[in-house]
């Protein structure tokens, strides 16, 4: 039933893009793992619409939680990528999600991955979230992600894409658990709700602007590269 991610993900077939990310935040595991049941929402996760608990259950031999979440989520996409999608088919993404909970090792590890428009693109995340070894007061996440697409002719610049709204999507959900922790320590903002939502707002959309051009770049060459094959 639980998610297994290999140290190193090979779709027969299919190229991938592959990421490979470490984050840190300054507070302790025990924090962090009360944030990630509360980290929804916030004013960075305006693209998770829905939360919903499937199934759980705490191992009597070696005291593990074990939890499994469905996500809804929704991002725009740029014009270009709608051809893929049908005008009656709903855009919404849904994310599975696996969480592995070992509170005497304190570690949390999740999995997420979409079960809809797999074929248009699929994102894999494997995020392990533990004590930092520096400093027991913070705690170190280690993120991987696995972007593919079985689009032909389109296969790269939609990984181009996914992979650099994904980076940008994992700038937010830093962004938010710190957010969510602060709340939770009774440390108020230095800034306003709206000017730190509007901060986010505006890299976001130059990460997505700079992917676009990128992608429509990529599109261009296989096009020209698909014309020339039939010359």
């Amino acid at each position: 039933m639980w998610r297994v991610f290999p140290d190193r993900m090979i779709l027969l077939g299919t190229m991938v893009k592959y990421f490979l990310g470490l984050n840190e935040l300054r507070s302790s595991w025990d924090q962090v793992f009360t944030a990630f049941w509360q980290r929804y929402p916030n004013p960075y996760s305006k693209h998770v619409l829905t939360e919903d608990i499937l199934y759980r259950e705490v191992k009597t031999t070696d005291h593990k939680l074990l939890t499994r979440r469905l996500l809804t989520k929704t991002n725009r996409l740029p014009r270009w990528a709608e051809r893929f999608f049908p005008a009656n088919v709903a855009h919404a993404v849904y994310v599975l999600e696996d969480s592995i909970i070992d509170v005497h090792k304190k570690t949390l590890t999740t999995y997420t991955w979409n079960i809809n428009h797999s074929t248009v693109m699929s994102v894999e995340e494997r995020c392990v979230y533990c004590e930092n070894s520096g400093n027991k007061n913070w705690t170190e996440i280690r993120r991987e992600a696995w972007v593919s697409s079985r689009v032909f002719g389109f296969s790269r610049p939609i990984q181009e894409f996914g992979l650099a709204r994904f980076k940008s999507n994992v700038t937010k959900a830093i962004k938010g658990y710190e957010y969510i922790l602060a709340r939770m320590q009774g440390d108020l903002p230095t800034r306003t709700l709206v000017e730190t939502a509007k901060e986010a707002t505006e890299k976001a959309k130059e990460t997505a602007l700079a992917a676009k051009e990128r992608a429509k770049d990529l599109a261009n060459k296989a096009a020209t590269s698909k014309k020339q094959q039939f010359v």
